[in-house]
């Protein structure tokens, strides 16, 4: 008797192979791990390498980066205190001096920062389905967020092909626009816009997307009005 794993031969009545620990009765099947997330996606094309435009550029901790403000290149001068001036001397009155303080500029008060508004987008799928976008969400075949991430909106797409990634690609808001990212999905993500420039998306980088752009995701698309 021979292990089925490794070959090797088997004394009678061993319950295991001395050359690879194996079971004798294990097999190359039995062996086999099972796949966490089995058919995940179907690829239908291969993403060619190429460095596109970034709409929004992200720092190390995936936040925008805003530029910082801008600083003067000169100081004014400050203003120098009024000197005190002395009241006329009488002879009914003794001679008192008078100091006119000198005036104390009011502090500036620093206008209320607006946080940003979230605007109402609409998604409509090749699908059928229409999605209210206001705020972030996800969008995929079963769209998973990590145990750290919070969304919004779970966009779950309808796709028997299997060529959209259970969770393909996630969207926001940016100062009133709307912007998609690529979750690295198998079949990428294409960014048509009304200019007729079509951008496909790096994975992991944010992309700026119009009203009446249209995103297409594998076999399917949605268009954002």
């Amino acid at each position: 008797m021979n292990c089925l794993i490794c070959g090797a031969m088997l004394p009678a009545g061993a319950m295991f192979c001395g050359e690879c620990g194996s079971s004798s009765t294990a097999t190359p099947k039995t062996r086999k791990r099972p796949d966490p997330r089995p058919s995940d996606t179907t690829i239908i094309q291969p993403l060619p390498r190429q460095r596109v435009v970034i709409s929004i550029p992200l720092g190390a901790d995936g936040r925008v980066q805003v530029p910082p403000a801008a600083v003067p290149d000169t100081v004014p001068e400050p203003v120098p205190a009024p000197k005190p001036v002395a009241a006329p001397v009488t002879q009914d009155s003794p001679p008192v001096a008078f100091v006119i303080p000198a005036a104390v500029p009011s502090p500036a008060v620093q206008p209320a920062v607006e946080r940003p508004r979230t605007s109402l987008f609409v998604l409509q799928f090749s699908t059928g389905e229409t999605v209210s976008a206001q705020g972030t969400g996800l969008v995929g075949r079963r769209p998973l967020p990590q145990p750290t991430e919070r969304f919004d909106t779970l966009v779950q797409v309808s796709d028997l092909g299997m060529s959209v990634s259970k969770s393909h690609l996630e969207f926001g808001q940016h100062e009133g626009e709307f912007w998609i990212s690529d979750r690295f999905s198998g079949n990428g993500t294409i960014i048509r816009r009304p200019d007729s420039t079509s951008v496909r998306c790096e994975p992991g980088r944010r992309y700026l997307v119009p009203r009446g752009s249209r995103v297409e995701i594998a076999d399917q698309f949605f268009m954002v009005n």
